[in-house]
């Protein structure tokens, strides 16, 4: 039988002013590269804007994993780019970059075994490379073309060793350089949302009403002239509680919907003389197919209706949407 672990007695202000203290330091080590920010960093924007490849980004160990994310955002934000292992490089995976590639080395000690073993290679290529580095005397920053000083005055860890402040100012500096190319490319929300097409954005600004559209038997409407029993039977056809009343020119005179069915039961008329001209709303809520499901989802809010009839650029009814629809689009 396993014996249970003694428990560890935990100060609570002990960890507290720990955790304070790294968030300080970290915090001090992002200040001290704002200061240092300088013509290195519009030399990169630069020489970035200028590629007419990929942006490669490598790094060893901790370094390595920020440069994945790094790479990561810059290719979700505009920028080509991709991230390759020092390591798998010297050992074949430098054919993945080519001649109009940018190399982005990071590298806090700038004297990675890995990386300096491929530099010589990428330099007989000619092809440019930024270091990330927080040693601009070091062996990658003297072979850089450009050096981005990435240097922090101590790490957040209470023995100095860990990568942690460096690791931080490294993060911060990529998210520095991948913003400011953003902003540069003139990338907008439509841009994002075609890299990011699974995503909450990408639904609202991708998916139009016409791709949530069913087929034209599916289509409930009827003509003005139309009985009762004709225009319920469109709607169940429909399966959305819904019917629209167009013209011989399928253009949208009003709708009937379940809702206007239970008050139109509550005023005891005989339903079978009546026709859908005479139980239609007129001036319904209306959306066009081109339109964004995201703008269709505002309509029915506003209007606090569950459907909306869609009509196509020429004004002709084409279909209706519900919230069912935009909820399995998960646009709303």
């Amino acid at each position: 039988m396993t014996a249970s672990p003694t428990p560890v007695s935990v100060s609570a202000e002990r960890v507290l002013a720990l955790a304070a203290e790294t968030l300080d330091l970290e915090a001090a080590a992002l200040l001290g590269l704002k200061r240092r920010l300088g013509g290195s960093m519009v030399d990169a924007v630069r020489a970035v804007l200028g590629c007419q490849g990929r942006l490669v980004v490598m790094g060893m160990g901790k370094s390595g994993h920020v440069g994945r994310k790094i790479a990561a955002t810059l290719a979700s934000t505009g920028t080509p780019a991709m991230f390759v292992h020092p390591g798998e490089a010297s050992h074949g995976d430098l054919g993945m970059v080519t001649a109009n590639d940018i190399v982005l080395a990071i590298s806090n000690s700038g004297e990675s075994e890995e990386l300096n073993v491929i530099v010589p290679v990428l330099k007989r290529l000619g092809i440019p490379l930024i270091a990330m580095t927080g040693k601009t005397d070091s062996s990658l920053a003297r072979h850089a073309d450009i050096v981005l000083d990435s240097g922090v005055d101590q790490e957040a860890c209470p023995l100095n060793l860990a990568p942690t402040s460096s690791t931080t100012a490294q993060m911060a500096l990529g998210d520095a350089l991948a913003v400011t190319l953003l902003d540069v490319r003139g990338f907008g929300k439509e841009d994002f949302a075609r890299s990011h097409p699974g995503g909450a954005l990408g639904r609202r600004l991708l998916v139009h009403v016409s791709d949530l559209l069913r087929g034209d038997a599916a289509l409930p409407c009827v003509g003005a002239d139309a009985p009762l029993q004709e225009v319920l039977h469109a709607m169940s056809v429909g399966g959305m509680g819904i019917a629209a009343v167009v013209d011989g020119d399928r253009r949208v005179l009003g709708v009937f919907t379940d809702g206007d069915l239970r008050r139109l039961l509550e005023t005891g008329e005989d339903l079978r003389s009546l026709r859908a001209g005479d139980v239609m709303r007129s001036q319904p809520r209306v959306v066009a197919s081109s339109a964004l499901a995201a703008q269709a989802a505002a309509v029915m809010e506003t209007g606090k209706v569950t459907s909306v009839l869609v009509v196509d650029d020429d004004g002709r009814f084409v279909g209706a949407l519900n919230t069912n629809a935009l909820l399995r689009a998960k646009v709303i």
